[in-house]
């Protein structure tokens, strides 16, 4: 970029905070970031001059030996296989490919769509039930709330799953998330993710 003002700087780390045009950005970036780094115990600093652009530098403390798995966190991934369709709504190429492979893995049937309107657009084409809706929470223009209240008429047995980088404490506090939604967190590990969506579609609730 081409840097930031003192004052900028101040408020890049906050939910919602961001100095692009509306519709262009979420303003979730940085404080996702700020979010990850702090709850593994790191840290992370800001040098940045207005037209000379900026630069970040992160401290992350450095792990010894093999982190102990608590013992229902060892089951095999091949238990945490299932079946149905999940629709995964990410903007993140990365995440939602990642994602895809994931679940395609586990057995079940994905389809994938960049943002809200993108979902609608492939819900609309899919012939045949969805079984679970995955989806960021904080997208533009239209959010995963919205996104699961315009689905769930047209498939009533349909789960959903929202992801954020946030906790779920934090979105439930400003307002996004109502409490025990079924919530999982970016990042999160390919294990945490078959374990969630299986979870999620053997429950009787729908979120």
């Amino acid at each position: 970029g081409s840097g930031m003002d003192k004052e900028t700087q101040e408020h890049i780390f906050e939910p919602f905070f961001t100095t692009k045009e509306v519709g262009k950005g979420t303003g979730l970036g940085m404080s996702t970031v700020y979010g990850i780094i702090k709850q593994n115990n790191g840290f992370i600093w800001v040098y940045s001059e207005p037209g000379q652009g900026s630069a970040f530098k992160v401290y992350l403390p450095k792990v010894k030996g093999d982190a102990e798995l608590d013992e229902k966190e060892q089951t095999p991934v091949d238990d945490l296989s299932g079946s149905g369709t999940v629709l995964i709504v990410e903007d993140d190429d990365g995440l939602r490919k990642l994602a895809q492979a994931v679940l395609h893995q586990h057995g079940y049937r994905v389809l994938d769509a960049e943002n809200g309107e993108d979902a609608l657009r492939v819900s609309k084409e899919h012939e045949g039930p969805i079984h679970l809706l995955l989806t960021d929470m904080i997208m533009p223009k239209m959010g995963g709330k919205k996104l699961a209240e315009r689905l769930q008429p047209l498939y009533p047995r349909m789960k959903v799953i929202y992801m954020s980088g946030y906790t779920d404490n934090t979105i439930v506090r400003h307002g996004v998330l109502a409490p025990k939604l079924n919530f999982i967190q970016k990042p999160f590990t390919p294990e945490a993710l078959a374990r969630k969506v299986r979870k999620a579609l053997e429950s009787k609730k729908r979120c």
